[in-house]
């Protein structure tokens, strides 16, 4: 046993599967379950389902975390990392990647269906080898191609219930996908001196903050119109129309704040605001999904898994 792995504890390990974000994805594809369905949802589907993506997620972060170690110890975000730091070796950290991934591909292929395991597969491969190997070092436009990788999790909730790929759930891809550039560049504004420093072509690096800070007006303007679509193809009512029109006047306000460029907080403010933006949209969602059920009460969310697992 490596000098690494002694010095490691459990919170090393769990910080490599970046908890939040994963957190945030398991919101998301919750979500897409339940707004694929007008009926209930089993215990056991929800856990097993949320399970596996959240192993396959976690598994993809920590290769994250072994391709950029280097990198990650010399930006003052990440110098503390358990790989950068080397609490955490980098072959206890693959064989870590690989034993959650291949855990969480396997719940979801015998539990569930083997289609949500497949897109999970191609997820993993999307952000943790396409993305973190290639695309963020290549280009400027890494996270707005990346960003397709990591606006799936809705999808995989979708086809948990459903075993197919229908337009709702590309539609919540959509969404995720609009939200990723201004989200993320927010934070690359704030951090440009950092990305400038490890040679990561980051938009405000490549290309300057006032083409980053228009590019973010931008994406939002095309986040706000891809947010009422649920609404416009009657995926969703009233209640969730005043939400996405709500919450998009406030990611809108930021976006205009950073063009003005007058208020040097702007950007993690910006930053903030978008991940509680992600997860107010979605709540939003869901509440008005099980509110516009029309005749009999929505069944309840959830059954016990002795009932599904009865065929009940």
């Amino acid at each position: 046993m490596s000098e690494a792995t002694l010095s490691a504890s459990w919170h090393d390990y769990l910080e490599m599967c970046k908890p939040r974000v994963v957190l945030l994805m398991l919101l998301c594809a919750l979500v897409g379950m339940f707004l694929a369905t007008d009926g209930g949802l089993s215990l056991w589907t929800v856990a097993v389902a949320l399970a596996g993506i959240a192993l396959v997620a976690g598994s993809a972060a920590v290769v994250n975390h072994v391709a950029d170690a280097h990198i990650d110890a010399k930006m003052a975000r990440t110098h503390n990392r358990p790989v950068a730091t080397g609490r955490v070796g980098t072959r206890e950290a693959i064989v870590f990647a690989a034993a959650t991934g291949s855990l969480g591909v396997v719940l979801l292929w015998v539990f569930i269906n083997p289609l949500t395991a497949y897109l999970n597969v191609a997820s993993w491969v999307g952000y943790g080898l396409v993305y973190t190997l290639y695309l963020k070092r290549a280009t400027p436009q890494n996270i707005v191609i990346g960003g397709l990788f990591g606006a799936a999790p809705p999808l995989f909730g979708w086809t948990a219930v459903t075993n197919s790929i229908d337009p709702g759930g590309l539609l919540l891809v959509l969404i995720i996908f609009a939200w990723t550039p201004p989200h993320f560049w927010a934070l690359a504004l704030e951090r440009k001196d950092e990305y400038a420093n490890v040679g990561m072509p980051m938009l405000p690096v490549t290309h300057g903050e006032a083409l980053t800070r228009l590019h973010i007006l931008l994406y939002t303007i095309l986040l706000i119109v891809a947010s009422i679509l649920p609404y416009v193809i009657l995926m969703s009512g009233p209640l969730y129309l005043a939400g996405a029109l709500s919450l998009g006047a406030g990611f809108l306000y930021w976006a205009i704040v950073l063009l003005r460029n007058n208020n040097p907080s702007a950007p993690m403010q910006m930053f903030r605001y978008s991940i509680l933006y992600l997860g107010a949209l979605f709540l939003v969602m869901l509440v008005d999904h099980y509110l516009i059920i029309v005749g009999e009460p929505a069944a309840p969310i959830l059954m016990t898994p002795i009932v599904a697992l009865a065929g009940g």
